[in-house]
């Protein structure tokens, strides 16, 4: 009777449910599929063509995961992905799946996805005739005393019929006699059989009649089945027992304990002695279920709680209770007992995933749909009504469908694979009962990468300082880039940008950057050179950036000072001087020059004397190499002195070069004759010396606007310092402040040292420093002087 309730209040909710959608929704509630199918239909029947009722491509079916979900552990129905059929899954007994005699709907769930698309299919199960009428016990025997007044009712056993409708019974008959008839009574949906006396009885012509009652269904064909009735002619006990209600009506919790009284039935039998005591039971026709909730105390009256009761199982029981006398024969009356029960918020919510996307592209847009979830509360009423929400604060939300406590889980807002690469979305539904009950369900989804981060360097340029004669095919220095991608889209390639002839002479390994030279630099012929590096990422479509590299040629000590003055015709460093006995202390003798095609230290010259015939004759400045007379000659010094002057850098490991000076002392009026002949020599060189001194100074002005605009350009665009390398020397506790420049054919030079007099002097073993600057214009005359 529970279960009958069940339907109709099932058929009912339908009923009203699509008339709301009909009404609301229009066209999107005229989306939902109808299809009837008899029970007990063999697996595989085809139910109807799902696909094609709801307009789907049925070549993209099993793409689209065409399926039927449902929270039900025993699907009786599946979907066939190649054409769309609905089709019977098990065998489906409908008196199993729905009870009584309402309309049997099952709701199904249609998925498919890309798009994600939920569609409702109602299959209603119809009844088919594969159940005969049956009674609970085979036979049924009464006592009638023989002056039992005629139209008497006896209650006989009524035959139970699972099946439903016209299937259900629909007659009850008996055998053909002189003194009983059957008659049928309509009680709720059930037909109760009653044996009439029409006539009275005699018990000494005849004491006892077997009679044959027989229930009949409405199916096609029909099936019955019999009652065996068994009637013994006794002596009247002429009153009945009388309950006080015809029915009782009661309420109770369904918490309620295991022991509790529900009820007390009573009934009363103005008969005396044992026809007047009276015995309670349970009708033996009542639903095994009745037998093990409820207990009928057959003295008292009182109705126990046998077993638990739950609301979710059955809201309403109906129990016939009996009251029979002891008298002979005994007479029996009926009562019924309508038991209702009550919800109570025992049941917490059920969170159902039916379709969940576990992997999430990072460049999905707001809305996209990740899941579809669908929450159910067994309990009704309050308890029922359910609170759904995110607890987390992620860029997920809920976004409720047009069929109630059915949701779909979206993107909020836009997702960065490389800030949160994983999210656990934790759902909790929550009912309205008192206390309310909550559920959790969480989700894992997993941010699949996108290739939106150029790979990038850690610095833009990069310096690098290379000794010069480094050995060709080596590595020289590396660089490394960074991507914040994963997988293909974060491994990094590299190559160089080829800009001009120089970087032919470099490679890169695509791997990991290092950087390898094909060729030994030389810091004479180059000082600096820059390119460009670009690290290309592995996605599609693939990023790039790049960084400029500067490189900085280090100078070593690998170029031997060269004596340019003096210089024999064949081109040995040895020169003659001419001088007058009578000149004076400090005298100009000559003046030894050199130069050194390093820089810094390395180009550093100093002058000492290595040999000479008189020490106290001649001496040698160590900065600037001029040879000076320390005293004047005398009758008896020689007339011819040799001198060999060392030139030396201060490189880590010196260089040098030797120069030989003859000096030959003649008189006043020969050295008078040869200066002369120097002096028209010397005209000519200083009138070529002027010129080429204007256009020196004209270049050199311009060159030094152009570095003062481009050192401007340079500050103002980066702010990195960085220092100079060269004329570093950390053991020199001086200041380079005194200078001499002088050019001499395509070099031009710099000797520096510390702040002395023109007049200095060295004595041999002494060092000194020379600065070396490489110059490769053709200019070629006197050495010019700039302190």
């Amino acid at each position: 009777m529970a279960s009958e309730r069940r339907c109709r209040s099932s058929i009912y909710f339908l009923l009203g449910f699509h008339l709301s959608l009909l009404l609301i929704f229009g066209k999107q509630a005229l989306a939902e599929l109808r299809y009837s199918i008899p029970e007990e239909m063999r697996e595989g029947t085809v139910v109807g063509n799902v696909a094609k009722d709801l307009g789907l491509d049925k070549t993209s079916l099993i793409d689209r995961r065409f399926r039927v979900v449902s929270g039900s552990k025993d699907a009786f129905f599946e979907v066939n992905p190649d054409n769309g059929a609905l089709q019977v899954r098990k065998k489906i007994d409908r008196e199993e799946l729905c009870y009584g005699s309402g309309a049997c709907l099952m709701e199904l769930k249609i998925l498919v996805e890309d798009p994600l698309e939920i569609h409702y299919v109602v299959v209603e199960i119809t009844d088919v005739n594969d159940h005969s009428p049956s009674f609970s016990e085979k036979e049924q025997q009464f006592q009638i005393f023989e002056h039992a007044a005629p139209g008497t009712r006896f209650d006989l056993h009524a035959a139970r019929d699972p099946d439903a409708g016209s299937n259900s019974i629909r007659t009850y008959t008996l055998t053909s006699n002189d003194h009983f008839e059957i008659d049928v009574s309509q009680s709720d949906e059930d037909k109760m059989p009653f044996l009439v006396l029409k006539k009275s009885l005699d018990r000494e012509q005849k004491n006892k009649h077997v009679l044959f009652v027989t229930a009949v269904d409405g199916g096609k064909p029909h099936r019955s089945g019999t009652l065996n009735v068994s009637i013994i002619v006794l002596d009247i006990n002429d009153n009945r027992p009388m309950f006080s209600q015809d029915t009782y009506q009661i309420e109770i919790y369904e918490n309620v304990p295991v022991g509790t009284t529900v009820t007390r039935v009573n009934a009363t039998d103005p008969d005396e002695g044992t026809n007047g005591e009276i015995e309670y039971s349970l009708s033996k026709t009542l639903a095994r279920k009745i037998y093990e909730i409820f207990e009928l105390d057959s003295l008292s009256g009182q109705l126990k709680l046998k077993g638990v009761v739950d609301f979710e199982e059955s809201e309403i029981y109906k129990l016939d209770v009996q009251a029979s006398d002891k008298g002979t024969p005994p007479l029996m009356s009926r009562c019924k007992v309508i038991i209702k029960i009550k919800d109570v918020n025992d049941n917490p919510p059920e969170i159902e995933v039916t379709s969940l996307s576990n992997t999430v592209s990072e460049d999905s847009k707001p809305g996209t749909v990740i899941s579809l979830i669908s929450v159910t509360d067994k309990d009704s009423g309050v308890n029922g009504k359910i609170i759904s929400r995110i607890t987390e604060e992620v860029p997920f939300e809920l976004k409720p469908s047009f069929k109630e406590n059915t949701y779909s889980v979206v993107t909020k807002g836009f997702l960065d694979r490389e800030e949160v690469s994983n999210y656990e979305i934790t759902i909790k539904a929550t009912d309205c009962g008192e206390p309310p009950l909550s559920t959790f369900k969480t989700l894992n989804i997993q941010i699949s990468d996108v290739n939106d981060n150029s790979p990038h360097f850690s610095q833009n340029p990069l310096h690098f300082y290379l000794v010069e004669n480094n050995i060709a095919g080596g590595s020289i220095f590396s660089v490394s880039a960074k991507d914040n991608d994963a997988n293909d889209n974060a491994a990094i390639s590299y190559h160089i940008a080829r800009e001009n002839d120089l970087t032919t002479f470099l490679n890169v390994n695509s791997d990991n950057g290092h950087i390898t030279t094909l060729k030994s630099f030389d810091f004479e012929t180059l000082k600096t050179f820059q390119f460009q590096v670009v690290a290309t990422d592995s996605g599609t479509p693939s990023l790039s950036s790049n960084v400029t590299v500067n490189v900085f040629i280090l100078d070593q000590n690998d170029n031997a000072p060269v004596i340019l003055y003096p210089v024999s015709s064949n081109g040995s460093a040895e020169g003659v001087e001419e001088i007058p006995r009578n000149v004076n202390a400090g005298h100009l003798v000559t003046k030894v020059r050199a130069y050194d095609a390093d820089i810094g230290y390395n180009g550093w010259l100093l002058f000492s004397l290595q040999d000479v015939t008189d020490h106290s004759l001649f001496g040698l400045d160590r900065y600037t190499g001029q040879i000076r007379t320390l005293r004047s000659f005398t009758e008896t010094d020689e007339a011819e002195h040799k001198l060999v002057i060392l030139v030396k850098d201060n490189g880590n490991v010196s260089l040098s070069a030797t120069a030989t000076v003859l000096v030959k002392v003649v008189e006043p009026k020969e050295a008078f004759a040869a200066s002369d002949v120097k002096s028209a020599t010397n005209d000519e060189e200083e009138n070529n010396v002027t010129f080429y001194l204007m256009i020196t100074l004209g270049s050199v002005s311009t060159l030094f606007l152009i570095s003062i605009i481009v050192l401007i350009a340079m500050q103002c665009s980066k702010t990195t310092d960085y220092t100079s390398k060269y004329l570093q020397e950390t053991n020199y506790d001086g200041t380079l402040c005194h200078s001499i420049q002088y050019r001499s054919g395509d070099k031009r030079y710099m000797l520096v040292g510390p702040r002395m007099s023109i007049g200095s002097t060295i004595v041999p073993g002494s060092h000194a420093n020379t600065l070396v600057l490489p110059d490769r214009r053709g200019t070629s005359g006197e050495v010019n002087w700039f302190i």
